[in-house]
C-alpha cells in the first residue's frame, strides 16, 4: 500500500510546498545573501501557509538584487491570494507589474478573467481586465474574448453584451462563429428573438458562417415560447443552406411538437431521421416516447419501446410508470404484462404502486408476483435487480404475497379468492 502511495504522481503546485517549516523560516530566506534561483523563490511563495503575508514577502523579495519577475511567479501569487478572497491584494500586484512594465501571456488574463468571473464574481472587473490587456503589451486572443461575452450571458447581463461585442475591432480580436452563437444564445434568452435571426445575415459580413450549433439554438428557444412553425422555417433556410442537421436539431424539433401535442407530425419526423443521414438517440426515443404517452397513444409507445431494445437502449423508469399504468387503463393487460417484464430486464425496481388503475388489473398484479418469484435468491448477483417495498430492498417473503398483489393493483385487494391463488402459486413455485 505505502509503494503504491509513493508512486502516486503529485501535482507540481504541492511538490513545491513543504509543511516541515512555519511561514517565519520561509520569510527568513529571503534575507540570505545566497543567490536564489527561480525554482527557489516559487517554492518560498508556494510555502507560505498565510496568504495574507504574500504581498509582503513579495516586497521583500522585490528589494533583492537577484530579483526577477516571471510569470509564473504572478501566477501563483495570484491563485494563492484568490483562493483567500484577497483580491484587492491581486490588484495591487497588477499595479505593480505594468510600473515594472512585465509583459503577461493571453494564457495569464485567460485565468485571471476567470477568477474574476467565477471566483470573485465580478463580471465587470473581468470586462475592464479585458479591455486593460493591451496595456500590459498583450493583445486578447478569440478564446478570451469569448469567455467574457460566453461569462456575461450566464450572468444574464445583457445589457454589457454588446458593448463587448463592439469591442472587438478596437482589441484586434477576429470574430468566429462561436462568438455569434453565444450573441445568439444571449438575445434569445432577452427574448429578442428577431435580432437573433438578424445575425444568420450578419455573419457572412464578418467571414463567418453560421453552423447547426447556431441553428439548433435558435430553435431551441423558439419552441420552448410555442413558435414551432418558425423554428421549421429555420429547418428549410438550414436544408437550403446545405448545413446537415445533426440529432440535437431533430430532438428540439420533435421535441417541440410533442409539447404542442403534434405527435404523429412528430413520430413523422422522428422516420425521416435516418434516411437524412442522422441516427436518433437515447434521448430523441425518450422524447417522442413521452410524447406518446401524454397522447394516451400507448400501443405506439410500446411499440417504440420494443424498437429502443433493439437498439440497446433504455426508456427512463417515469416513461416505464406511466406506459404500464397507460396500458392499464386501456385494458391492454397482456402488454402491460410484457412491458413490466422488460422494465425488469433492463435493470429497473419496479415500485408496489407501478399500476393502479384498470378495470381488472390481475393479470398486472400476476406479472408482478410472477417476477417476484422467479428472482433468485443471490438478488443482488443476479440479472435481475433486487424489489423494492416502501423503500426496502431485497425478496418478497411468500407471506407477502397477497398484500403485494392488492398493493399493486388496489382494485383487487378485496377480492380473498384472488389473493388466495397468488398465495397457492408462490408455495407451489417454492417448493
Amino acid at each position: 500500500m505505502s509503494r503504491a502511495l509513493a508512486c502516486r504522481s503529485v501535482p507540481p503546485f504541492l511538490r513545491l510546498r513543504s509543511t516541515v517549516f512555519d511561514d517565519g523560516h520561509w520569510m527568513g530566506r529571503l534575507d540570505h545573501k545566497d543567490w536564489l534561483a527561480p525554482n527557489e523563490v516559487l517554492k518560498i511563495f508556494a510555502s507560505i501557509r498565510d496568504a495574507g503575508l504574500i504581498t509582503s514577502v513579495f516586497k521583500k523579495a522585490c528589494a533583492r538584487r537577484d530579483y526577477k519577475p516571471s510569470e509564473a511567479l504572478y501566477s501563483l501569487m495570484i491563485d494563492r491570494l484568490a483562493g483567500a478572497r484577497r483580491f484587492d491584494d491581486v490588484e495591487e500586484l497588477l499595479a505593480r507589474a505594468r510600473v515594472e512594465k512585465f509583459r503577461f501571456s493571453d494564457e495569464f488574463f485567460y485565468r485571471l478573467i476567470k477568477m474574476y468571473g467565477n471566483v470573485a464574481n465580478h463580471p465587470e472587473k473581468a470586462m475592464e481586465t479585458l479591455y486593460a490587456m493591451p496595456g500590459y503589451n498583450c493583445w486578447p486572443s478569440t478564446k478570451t474574448f469569448n469567455y467574457v461575452l460566453h461569462m456575461l450571458v450566464c450572468k444574464r447581463q445583457y445589457e454589457v453584451v454588446h458593448e463587448v461585442y463592439a469591442s472587438a475591432p478596437r482589441l484586434g480580436v477576429a470574430l468566429d462563429t462561436c462568438c455569434f452563437n453565444i450573441l445568439v444564445k444571449g438575445l434569445c434568452q432577452f427574448g429578442k428573438f428577431d435580432e437573433a435571426i438578424s445575425l444568420l445575415d450578419e455573419m457572412p459580413k464578418q467571414e463567418c458562417l453560421p453552423n447547426a450549433k447556431t441553428y439548433s439554438t435558435l430553435m431551441h428557444f423558439l419552441c420552448q415560447k410555442g413558435r414551432v412553425d418558425e423554428a421549421f422555417e429555420l429547418f428549410e433556410r438550414m436544408r437550403k443552406e446545405e448545413i446537415e442537421a445533426d440529432t440535437v436539431v431533430y430532438n428540439i424539433l420533435i421535441s417541440g411538437l410533442c409539447r404542442e401535442g403534434r405527435v404523429a407530425v412528430a413520430f413523422d419526423q422522428f422516420k425521416s431521421m435516418s434516411s437524412e443521414g442522422c441516427h436518433p438517440n437515447s434521448g430523441t426515443y425518450q422524447v417522442l416516447l413521452d410524447g406518446l404517452v401524454a397522447s394516451r397513444m400507448f400501443v405506439e409507445a410500446k411499440g417504440l419501446l420494443g424498437m429502443m431494445s433493439a437498439e440497446g437502449l433504455r426508456p427512463s423508469f417515469s416513461s416505464y410508470k406511466l406506459l404500464i399504468d397507460g396500458l392499464c387503463t386501456v385494458d391492454c393487460l397482456d402488454d402491460a404484462h410484457h412491458v413490466l417484464k422488460q422494465m425488469v430486464d433492463h435493470g429497473f425496481v419496479p415500485r408496489m404502486a407501478v399500476c393502479k388503475r384498470g378495470k381488472d388489473s390481475y393479470k398486472t398484479a400476476q406479472a408482478y408476483c410472477d417476477l417476484v418469484i422467479e428472482t433468485p435468491p443471490t438478488t443482488c448477483s443476479s440479472s435481475l435487480p433486487p424489489f423494492s417495498h416502501r423503500g426496502q430492498l431485497g425478496r418478497v417473503p411468500i407471506s407477502r404475497c397477497p398484500q403485494i398483489a392488492g398493493e399493486v393493483c388496489p382494485s383487487i385487494s378485496g377480492r380473498a379468492d384472488l389473493l388466495v391463488r397468488f398465495a397457492g402459486r408462490r408455495r407451489t413455485r417454492g417448493s
